[in-house]
């Protein structure tokens, strides 16, 4: 069996792409095998639906819908979904998020991170424990992390992003994971697969990587950790930032429009 990816929703357009395409902050992509078709989260808006019925790429009949995690930016076409679609994704998917400033150890709100969707429309299945979705598709479930980063306020809490899971694809090169923006850490969201499937080769790193903004300590222990697992490619796209892809071993840059296929 072949994987396909189709980038649907990018921060930025591939070189080859239409002019039409939107191009968002935000990610979208579409996964599909022989027998299994999902949509990974939605970017912010209708754009992944615009850019979807440009690339001919026919939303009907999905298997599931997977949502990484709550943010706008992965969850905010959810309201141009069909009704009753099936939706996998966190429990805490739909939880009011801020980012926050830490002023004299006190979180002081300053931009709301989730939008208000009606989630009752859809199918939803909602899961802290990983999900098998078909023969080779696993939803990873909630990633634990020892030291978690804070990444705003949740309610009243402390945001760790705990709704944030990731797409695997069991390939017959490894394991393909697919990220949404590895809040999680990219180190624990690895690790995390390697266990819940006793694989420990991985084909494929693709998706949000969060490096943006990272140390260069960080960076540098990613880099260390990558370049002992030899995965065949790494796809660095969203949240990555041109800064964290500086320290990545032979990355690639997905982007609006481009499609990939894994064997």
């Amino acid at each position: 069996m072949a994987l396909t990816l189709k980038v649907l929703l990018e921060n930025q357009r591939a070189a080859v792409a239409q002019d039409q395409l939107r191009v968002k902050a935000g990610l979208s992509l579409f996964v599909s095998d022989e027998t299994t078709s999902i949509l990974f989260d939605t970017g912010p808006d209708d754009s992944f639906a615009h850019n979807a019925a440009q690339m001919d790429v026919s939303l009907d009949n999905l298997t599931a819908t997977v949502l990484s995690h709550g943010h706008y930016d992965h969850c905010g076409g959810v309201p141009w979904l069909p009704d009753n679609t099936r939706i996998i994704c966190h429990p805490s998917v739909g939880n009011e998020r801020y980012a926050a400033l830490n002023v004299a150890g006190r979180l002081h709100k300053i931009k709301k991170l989730s939008l208000d969707i009606d989630y009752a429309r859809h199918r939803m299945e909602y899961t802290r424990a990983p999900l098998q979705i078909s023969d080779r598709f696993i939803w990873s479930g909630e990633i634990a992390v020892d030291n978690p980063k804070a990444y705003g306020v949740m309610g009243d809490e402390t945001d760790y992003v705990i709704d944030e899971g990731v797409l695997i694809y069991l390939s017959r090169r490894g394991l393909v994971i697919i990220t949404g923006c590895g809040h999680r850490g990219i180190v624990n969201i690895v690790r995390h697969c390697q266990k819940i499937t006793g694989i420990e080769k991985v084909h494929a790193l693709i998706g949000g990587f969060h490096l943006r903004s990272a140390s260069p300590r960080t960076l540098w222990q990613v880099r260390q950790f990558l370049q002992q697992l030899k995965p065949d490619k790494i796809m660095a796209c969203h949240c990555t930032g041109a800064w964290g892809k500086l320290w990545l071993p032979e990355v690639i840059s997905p982007a609006t429009g481009d499609t990939f296929v894994f064997e």
